[in-house]
C-alpha cells in the first residue's frame, strides 16, 4: 500500500513538475508525452519600426519518449499585406534523463530547417519567419520541485539567396544563440489531480552573437502561463532588448500570445 501511495505521488508530482518547463520563448529538454499530438496558434507583435504582426500555426508530434517534432507555418504583414511567408520543421531528441522524486535533469539535441520568402536583409537570423536556413543546438533542463531552470546553446546558418538581397543591407550569414530560462509553479499550492489549473511564471534571458563581427544583443522576456486540465495551455509574454549593438532586428520589443491544445495517446 505504501508503494502505491508513493507511485501516485510520483505520477502527480511528475505531471505538476512538467508544467513549469513549458517555456514561452524557448523549448525545454523534456519532450511532450509519447504518442501525442499538440496544436498551437501563436501571434507575435513587433514594435521595432511601427507595428507588425506574425501568426504561426503549428502542429507537434510526440513520437516516443525521446523524439518529438514540430511543423510550423508563418504568416505576417512585414512586407505589406498579410501573406504566407514560409514554414519550418523542428526535431528534438532527448539524450540524457536522470529522474528523482520531484526533480529531474534532461539533455536534448535539436535541429531546425526553415524556408522564408522574405527579403533576407536582417543581420539577426530568425528562422521563425524572417530567414531561410538551418539551426542545431543543445538544451539542458533541471527541475527542482516547483522551479525549472533551462539553458540553450545553438548555431544558425542562413541560406544565401542573392535574388532576395536588398542593396546596402547586411546579408545574414551565421549566428550563435544562447538562453537561460526559469519557470516557477505558482498555483496550485498543493497538487491533487490533473484537472487543477496551473499558473506558471517565467523569466527568460535570450541572446545572440554574430561570430564574424562580434555584434550581439540580450533580451529579457517575462511571461505568464495558464494550463487547464493538463491539456490546454495559454501563454502571454513580452521580450525587450536590454543590451546590444545589432541593427535591423524584427524581434526587438515583441509580445507573444499563444493557445495550445494537446491530444494524448492518439498516435499508434
Amino acid at each position: 500500500m505504501k508503494f502505491l501511495y508513493f507511485l501516485a505521488a510520483l505520477v502527480i508530482g511528475t505531471s505538476a513538475a512538467k508544467s513549469q518547463e513549458l517555456y514561452i520563448f524557448t523549448e525545454p529538454a523534456s519532450n511532450m508525452p509519447a504518442k501525442s499530438i499538440g496544436v498551437r496558434l501563436t501571434n507575435e507583435g513587433m514594435f521595432s519600426s511601427g507595428y507588425n504582426s506574425r501568426t504561426i500555426p503549428e502542429v507537434m508530434f510526440g513520437f516516443n519518449k525521446n523524439l518529438m517534432g514540430h511543423a510550423q507555418g508563418f504568416f505576417s504583414d512585414m512586407d505589406g499585406r498579410y501573406k504566407l511567408e514560409g514554414g519550418s520543421l523542428y526535431a528534438k531528441y532527448r539524450v540524457l534523463s536522470i529522474d528523482n522524486l520531484k526533480s529531474h535533469f534532461r539533455a536534448a539535441l535539436f535541429a531546425r530547417v526553415s524556408s522564408s520568402s522574405r527579403p533576407t536583409y536582417t543581420e539577426d537570423i530568425n528562422l521563425e519567419g524572417d530567414n531561410s536556413g538551418f539551426q542545431t543546438g543543445l538544451i539542458v533542463t533541471q527541475l527542482l520541485h516547483k522551479l525549472a531552470l533551462s539553458g540553450t546553446l545553438s548555431y544558425a546558418k542562413a541560406f544565401e539567396d542573392r535574388e532576395k538581397q536588398i542593396a546596402e543591407m547586411p546579408q545574414p550569414d551565421q549566428m550563435l544563440g544562447y538562453s537561460v530560462s526559469s519557470g516557477y509553479l505558482l498555483l496550485p499550492f498543493v497538487y491533487k489531480d490533473y484537472g487543477q489549473p496551473n499558473l506558471n511564471l517565467y523569466f527568460e534571458v535570450l541572446g545572440k552573437t554574430n561570430p564574424v563581427n562580434g555584434r550581439s544583443y540580450v533580451d529579457l522576456a517575462p511571461a505568464v502561463q495558464v494550463v487547464l486540465n493538463s491539456r490546454t495551455r495559454i501563454d502571454l509574454g513580452y521580450r525587450f532588448e536590454v543590451a546590444g549593438n545589432m541593427a535591423h532586428r524584427y524581434t526587438r520589443n515583441m509580445y507573444l500570445a499563444r493557445v495550445e491544445f494537446n491530444f494524448f495517446n492518439v498516435l499508434k
